[in-house]
This record gives structure tokens, C-alpha cells and sequence, in this order.
């Protein structure tokens, strides 16, 4: 009854199919007590003859609570499909379920937070929210609203993120260390975590006595990002080394680089953020600092079920977790004289 357009299978179908009460359908599939071996069997067989799933969102509802946890993402976000997953194994054990609202060039994030409000979600999770403070307060006030991965000014809203600032001071402290003076930063723009990461740059270059080499260019959140503003660094006489807001800005600098006859790491060393799933593919191979998915991802569920449920209404308000290098081959020893290829 499930394939070709068919309508959805019942508990009364289970029922009549099996020629026993509805009830003593519900009894077996909520595997309470009531119902003998072979009628249970034999119920469970004919569910799953019929494709019958037990709406288990309803039953939670009529019981006062969803148990669903609502989370609003970015599809342009390469490291917000790392988080979903990372969310989806911290809310299992604690038998909460997701309910998913992304935000795309043509849908806004206000419109994905109504949707999930319909949803009846007892707690929300802002992945990078670009909403104003004021307003997430306002939200806050209808149910619990966690923001993750943005630092968010405002008592009533708990926040959950890297240490942003630090996580680029590593990378400048990397390309230090291999012997880089001149190294350059492609930002985020006005992205969550664009400006920890650029004072985490201009902090490091300064404390390195780097100060007169600090150089800062637009970017963004995309390859194409990435790529208009490598034409602008080349252009600019070329540096020995670029940190970048992320690593899908980071793929449309490669791209521009090597094009343009440069090798990485011989000329140019690149690094960017987040360890995504496209850094580690093998033919980029980028050089970045990985956020902790996993860390992130618990400390964003425990704190909104515990919100929701009034578990601990006096915990941290801001939780950060800590960014690590993970060295892979965009990077090395600058060496001097190189030009690009012919």
C-alpha cells in the first residue's frame, strides 16, 4: 500500500488484516503488555506486509511533549552537513528526534524558524543564525533557542561554539612556523565566525611581529568566493601563504592558485576551517583547523533538552569548545625566489 502513489497504511488496515481491535494493534506496536506471542507475531507481520509506521510524533503530542528538537541550517554551509549528522548521533540516545528547516537563496531563516514553531519543536538549533540579538530574545521567550556556531549577545539565548579566534591564531602559528612572514586572509564577510577568525589572524600576525604584513580581503562562504578573491590576492603581488574563512572558500582558492601556475604548497600554502568533508577528499587534501564536530553536537542537544525540559535552568548560558590543526598537504616550507610555472 506504500508504492505508487497508494495512500499510507492504518492501524485500522493492521487491525482489520489481522481481524483483531484496533487497541490490541496499538498494544503491540508500543510493545506494552496485553497481547499474546503469536498474536503479537503475527500482528507485526502484517504491519510489515501493509509498510504500517506507527506515527510516533503523534502519539507524543497527544501526550503533552514532541520530543523534537528543531534545527535550522544553511545548505551553502559545507560544515553544517558535518554538524546535522554529529546532532543526529548526540539527540539517539536520548530518544529525541530532528525535524530539519534549511535556509536557501530563495527561502529566508526567518521563514525556516515559522515552519519548525508549526512543528511544535520543544527546543530549537540555530546552526550560524543570522538573526538580530533582539530577535532570537524573542524567539527565546516562545521556547528554547540555542545558537550554534555564532557568539550571540543576549541573556536569554544559550550559545554553543568554537573558539573561533583561536582556531586561526593556530593556523598563523602553523605557517609561522614553517617560516611564512607573508601571509595573507580571505574573510568570511559578514558570517557567523568571520570576525572571531579575522581578530584571531590580525592577533597572531602581531604577536609573531607580523604586524606590517597583516593583509585582509573579502571573501565568503563559496567556492566562487574563494576564487574572486584569490584574483584579488594574485593581483596584489602574490603572498607565500593564505589562511581562509573556510573550506569551501578555500576549494575556489586552490582552484584560482594553481591556475594561475602556482604550486601549493611550493609557492603558495593554503589553509581553511572547519575540516569539512571536502577537505578531507583526497585530491584537495586542504590543510585546516576542524572544529569539533562531535563536542559541538552534544553540548548543543544536552543544552536544549535540558532547556526544554527545565533539567537545568541555571547552567552556562555559553559553552565553547576547542578548534584543532590538522596538517595535511596544502602547506609547507615557503621557498624563495619560486615563480609560477610556465
Amino acid at each position: 500500500m506504500v508504492g505508487g502513489g497508494a495512500r499510507r497504511a492504518t492501524m485500522h488496515d493492521v487491525a482489520a488484516r489481522a481481524g483483531v481491535s484496533q487497541s490490541l494493534v496499538s498494544i503491540v506496536m508500543r510493545d506494552a503488555p496485553g497481547a499474546g506471542a503469536a498474536t503479537r507475531e503475527r500482528i507485526l507481520r502484517i504491519a510489515d506486509e501493509l509498510g504500517y509506521r506507527p506515527d510516533t510524533r503523534a502519539r507524543l503530542l497527544r501526550r503533552g511533549n514532541s520530543r523534537l528538537l528543531g534545527v535550522v541550517f544553511g545548505v551553502q554551509h559545507a560544515f553544517h552537513g558535518d554538524l546535522l549528522a554529529g546532532l543526529y548521533r548526540a539527540a539517539a540516545p536520548l530518544d529525541y528526534q530532528l525535524t530539519l528547516s534549511a535556509v536557501t537563496a530563495d527561502r529566508g531563516e526567518t521563514a525556516a524558524i515559522t515552519d519548525l514553531l508549526g512543528d511544535r519543536c520543544e527546543a530549537l538549533l540555530l546552526l550560524g543564525t543570522q538573526e538580530p540579538p533582539a530577535q532570537l530574545g524573542r524567539l527565546a521567550a516562545i521556547v528554547p533557542v540555542v545558537a550554534v556556531a555564532r557568539a550571540v549577545r543576549h541573556s536569554d539565548v544559550d550559545v554553543v561554539r568554537t573558539a573561533d579566534a583561536h582556531g586561526l591564531a593556530q593556523a598563523v602559528d602553523h605557517l609561522v612556523g614553517l617560516g611564512h612572514t607573508r601571509i595573507a586572509h580571505i574573510d568570511g564577510g559578514r558570517a557567523p565566525g568571520a570576525a572571531e577568525r579575522r581578530r584571531g589572524y590580525r592577533d597572531a600576525m602581531t604577536r609573531h611581529g607580523l604586524a606590517g604584513h597583516i593583509r585582509v580581503y573579502p571573501g565568503g562562504l563559496t567556492e566562487d568566493d574563494g576564487a574572486g578573491a584569490a584574483r584579488t590576492v594574485l593581483a596584489d603581488g602574490p603572498p607565500t601563504a593564505i589562511t581562509v574563512f573556510n573550506d569551501r572558500c578555500a576549494t575556489g582558492v586552490l582552484e584560482i592558485v594553481r591556475a594561475a601556475g602556482f604550486d601549493v604548497p611550493g609557492d603558495i600554502s593554503v589553509i581553511g576551517y572547519d575540516d569539512s568533508h571536502l577537505a578531507r577528499i583526497s585530491f584537495i587534501d586542504l590543510t585546516t583547523i576542524a572544529q569539533d564536530v562531535d563536542r559541538l553536537a552534544h553540548l548543543a542537544v544536552h543544552r536544549a533538552v535540558d532547556r526544554a525540559t527545565g533539567a537545568d535552568r541555571d547552567g552556562p548560558r555559553e559553552q565553547v569548545a576547542t578548534p584543532h590543526l590538522v596538517v595535511r598537504s596544502t602547506t609547507g616550507p615557503p621557498h624563495a625566489g619560486r615563480r609560477p610555472a610556465d
